[in-house]
């Protein structure tokens, strides 16, 4: 088997993440493991552009929430 130079990273998701995932890489015509690729490049593009991070709601599917952040006090 020819190396392509990528490296193998083992990723645990919750089937919610999964399915969710799963269904835009369909979307937009993309495997899944395509679709993460595309997804983590995109988010590496924007924080060297912006030098900041991410939003912290960019892995939540549009139906989960995540929890307020507790760990600020005001």
């Amino acid at each position: 088997m020819a190396d392509t130079g990528k490296k193998q990273v083992p990723l645990r998701l919750s089937p919610r993440l999964y399915d969710a995932l799963a269904a835009w890489a369909e979307d937009d015509f993309r495997s899944l493991n395509g679709q993460i690729e595309y997804l983590l490049t995109e988010c590496v593009r924007q924080r060297k552009r912006s030098g900041g991070y991410v939003s912290r709601d960019l892995d939540a599917p549009p139906d989960i929430k995540l929890p307020a952040d507790t760990s600020k006090k005001d």
